[in-house]
């Protein structure tokens, strides 16, 4: 479910919920969002980890994921729950951000 979320979030979600009319009930931030506290939670962190990126030239490598962890721990997060969720995520994150980078590039 995250993962399905974050690749709709990472993809250009936004730019879908552009183009509709009002509450959509296909809409895939509904159908995927969290369903446990936990998921809630690290989901948010996600939110949060914009400036926390590790990076090469031209290209995303993952979120830095000592600062995840540590921000992660300050909100009150299981670090279970970041260790288990976060990587998945993170994943789709690269892919969908790097697919982005090398569109622009062209």
């Amino acid at each position: 479910r995250l993962t399905a979320l974050a690749d709709w979030s990472f993809g250009g979600g936004d730019r879908y919920c552009a183009a509709c009319q009002g509450p959509c009930p296909d809409c895939p931030q509904i159908l995927n969002a969290p369903q446990t506290h936990e998921g809630w939670q690290v989901w948010d962190l996600v939110s949060r980890l914009g400036g926390q990126m590790r990076v090469l030239p031209g290209s995303v490598i993952g979120w830095d994921m000592t600062a995840a962890l540590t921000l992660g721990r300050a909100l009150g997060i299981s670090p279970l729950a970041i260790a288990e969720l976060l990587p998945p995520i993170e994943a789709v994150m690269v892919r969908r951000v790097n697919e982005q980078i090398a569109q622009q590039a062209d």
